[in-house]
């Protein structure tokens, strides 16, 4: 589906911890329906970036908005309910609970709230999407790593998200479950879902990004489609260094 219009408005969005800069006055806009990929070395800033979209952590300086709600200074809870969804790095699922519990606490404090047999049903559908569909009644300290990953993402779906961040998803995947999960983030894209990617696997931002920003040390340093910000000058020496 082609970007539409921008949605969210990242404006001169700085963080610091004490005298540590980790993101300084980064800028970027995300269009509608666009996969947008944020890369960099590690240590750059790009999961810092992702706390300050979602509310885990608040900006020093800058402004955040989509569909004109000011994120910056909202509640994480608020930034769910104005429409933000994400999964982290290190997967985090609710373990006391069902597969179907998990989801279901997605779509009753999402951003579009649903209530009794329609969450249920819905939950369902979600995890049936996300491949899990022969897995409901299973319990979750029982799946694999890939299932937990897609356990998460069905509970981040469920508040039907206006932008979806996705931090290192394909991180710790082996080939096979790389593919499969390069594919399923390729058909929420082919859905016109808007997503925020953060990635280290170039094969996923080359076929999956529409854009690409890219910070280093903080500062963002080039934006553009995959084919031109991998091919910069300066993004080449921030990965590979001067030699």
């Amino acid at each position: 589906m082609t970007p539409g219009e921008p949605i969210l408005f990242v404006r001169d969005v700085t963080k610091r911890f004490g005298g540590l800069v980790a993101v300084d006055a980064v800028s970027f806009d995300v269009r509608e329906h666009e996969v947008m990929g944020l890369i960099g070395p590690n240590g750059s800033g790009k999961s810092t970036t992702m706390n300050l979209i979602s509310g885990a952590l608040k900006a020093t300086s800058g402004s955040i908005v989509l569909n004109g709600h000011e994120l910056t200074r909202a509640k994480t809870f608020e930034n769910a309910r104005f429409g933000v969804s994400r999964t982290f790095q290190l997967v985090r699922i609710l373990p006391g609970l069902s597969l179907s519990e998990n989801v279901i606490a997605g779509g009753v404090f999402g951003h579009k709230k649903r209530w009794g047999r329609e969450v249920t049903e819905f939950a369902e559908s979600l995890l049936e999407r996300v491949g899990l569909a022969d897995k409901i009644g299973a319990s979750v300290d029982s799946l694999t790593y890939i299932d937990q990953k897609r356990l998460e993402l069905a509970r981040a779906l469920a508040g039907e998200p206006e932008v979806l961040l996705l931090d290192e998803w394909l991180a710790g995947l082996n080939p096979t479950e790389l593919r499969t999960g390069i594919d399923l983030i390729g058909s929420l894209r082919s859905e016109g879902r808007t997503i925020i990617l953060v990635e280290h696997v170039m094969d996923a931002i080359r076929s999956l990004c529409d854009r690409c920003v890219v910070i280093n040390s903080g500062k963002k340093i080039a934006e553009g489609t995959p084919v031109e910000v991998l091919s910069d000058a300066a993004v080449i020496r921030a990965y590979l260094g001067e030699g």
